[in-house]
């Protein structure tokens, strides 16, 4: 009998390895010698590094986002808020952004990657359920949430571009007056 391939294993040490030497320098056959499998084992569940780290970045993505945004607004801010600062500071997402940026590209401005769908759907039905309670104002969910993430991923991505002089602290309540604002009936 054939032993599964433990994806959480393999995806912890693309984790190491894009640590490491960013994702342009990091191989299967790397991959594979960390986490102690075959590298065939890998050709046969991802075609190559990207794939690998797509999953690698949704799993984490979506570990930071797992919490419930919560149905009102203050809450869906707070939790957004969080999210981002988490997210600013993880050292994959930071690793990809100074060492290999372009690898960004294609899901910022062409087409949307699972993490993107599945933060979307946590969004549009967060922003519904505080609709319904009046703390969102009317409009239709679903565009509310892909500003609000639109917002959140600039602020991610971009913040240290676009922020020098202003104090790192005073960032998230920034973030928080804006997403507020916007979703403020």
């Amino acid at each position: 009998m054939v032993a599964r391939l433990d994806d959480g294993a393999v995806l912890d040490a693309a984790r190491a390895c894009v640590l490491d030497v960013g994702v342009r320098r990091t191989t299967l056959s790397d991959v594979a010698r960390r986490a102690g499998v075959s590298r065939m084992s890998l050709y046969r569940r991802w075609d190559g590094v990207d794939a690998l780290v797509g999953d690698l970045l949704t799993r984490d993505l979506l570990a930071v986002a797992a919490a419930p945004l919560g149905t009102d607004r203050a809450a869906i801010v707070t939790r957004v808020v969080d999210v981002c600062e988490t997210l600013r500071r993880h050292r994959l997402v930071r690793k990809i952004v100074d060492v290999d940026p372009e690898l960004l590209l294609p899901y910022l401005l062409r087409r949307r990657g699972r993490s993107t769908d599945a933060l979307l759907a946590l969004l549009t039905d967060a922003v519904a359920d505080a609709q319904t309670g009046g703390t969102v104002r009317a409009g239709d969910a679903a565009v509310l949430a892909r500003f609000v993430l639109l917002t959140a991923q600039s602020y991610v991505l971009s913040s240290g571009a676009v922020t020098a002089g202003t104090p790192v602290a005073q960032l998230p309540a920034e973030l928080h007056a804006l997403l507020d604002g916007y979703l403020r009936p």
